[in-house]
């Protein structure tokens, strides 16, 4: 195993110090428990976005904190659940007085200790919505999860939200809104190659050098079909015939095309693969309103991409392109 780091126990306490260090205007770093939350919090009167999950999938979710997006941010170990105690005390520290809004991928251990920290939260009189994102069209069920998985559409969900929190949604509104991008979000991903859990010190996965996974979830577990290796545009029908059958979308529909990097992937590849997206959407009458292409949601230095849709009107258009200021997306500001 070759990583830049110091010793594997200490890669997220240590990855935490320097986003902190990096970005002391947009963030400060809480330690014991661990999370990220906005410099300016709590900022009053306006629902708090808390969001989180297993580090390893960087710049999500503590990436993403900062005016527009998320109030907080709480990373667990490296493609661990972080703990109930990480999300009650980060929507403590950033509750404004409007809830709190927790945004959770559907990963059991997520979800379970998200439950047990809006009750915790609840029985003090503050109140919470959680929304849970399954956008991934892949499999049904998975070795981590009842129902589909929580991948691409998160970073939408958490862009989106963030901007109507910002402009005084109420807890409610700010919740449906959030559910109503998880409906009309599909996403699904693939894996050229494994990735190496630092403590661990060995490859999640074993994959020859001519093959490839469909359908692979953001922690290498396994996918639709494990087949030999594919030409990018061929990799790219699957992955967007897939998606586009499931809502389904059609023509006429307008859409944000989401082209990420599972870590290890070059922008070049990426567009490469956006290029045949554009050919293939634009085929079936689907036009593309928007676009976010790079890595977002990663699984450590996995070589892959995923390709994620989101159907648009004018509410989430406007949304979108609203001012945001992370330490990973930035815009309007």
């Amino acid at each position: 195993m070759k990583k830049l780091i110091n010793k594997p126990e200490d890669v997220v306490k240590e990855s935490l110090e320097g986003l902190g260090l990096a970005w002391p205007e947009l963030v400060k770093v809480n330690f014991g428990p661990n999370f990220v939350y906005r410099a300016d919090a709590p900022v009053k009167d306006k629902v708090a976005i808390v969001s989180g999950g297993g580090s390893g999938h960087e710049p999500m979710h503590a990436g993403f904190v900062g005016m527009g997006m998320l109030d907080a941010a709480c990373p667990g170990e490296v493609f661990t659940s972080p703990t109930p105690d990480q999300m009650y005390e980060a929507a403590k520290k950033v509750h404004g007085g409007a809830g709190v809004l927790f945004i959770v991928k559907n990963y059991s251990g997520d979800v379970m200790n998200f439950d047990m920290a809006a009750d915790m939260l609840r029985s003090e009189g503050i109140e919470v919505e959680s929304v849970i994102i399954d956008d991934d069209v892949a499999v049904e069920n998975s070795l981590y999860t009842q129902g589909r998985r929580g991948v691409g559409t998160t970073v939408l969900a958490e862009k989106i939200c963030g901007a109507a929190a910002e402009k005084g949604y109420d807890l409610k509104k700010l919740a449906d809104l959030c559910r109503k991008v998880n409906g009309w979000g599909r996403s699904m991903g693939m894996a050229l190659t494994p990735c190496t859990v630092p403590a661990a010190g060995k490859p999640t996965f074993e994959l020859a050098e001519d093959e490839m996974e469909i359908g692979i979830g953001i922690h290498g577990e396994p996918g639709r079909q494990r087949m030999k290796l594919k030409s990018a545009d061929e990799i790219t029908e699957m992955l967007a015939e897939a998606v586009i059958e499931d809502l389904p979308f059609k023509a006429g529909d307008e859409v944000l095309a989401f082209v990420n990097s599972m870590g290890g992937t070059p922008d070049i590849e990426l567009y490469i693969v956006y290029r045949k997206l554009h050919q293939i959407l634009e085929g079936k009458g689907i036009k593309i309103a928007r676009k976010l292409i790079g890595r977002y949601i990663t699984s450590l230095e996995m070589q892959g991409v995923s390709i994620t849709l989101l159907k648009l009107d004018d509410e989430l258009k406007e949304l979108w392109d609203a001012p945001v200021k992370t330490p990973a997306l930035r815009w309007g500001v």
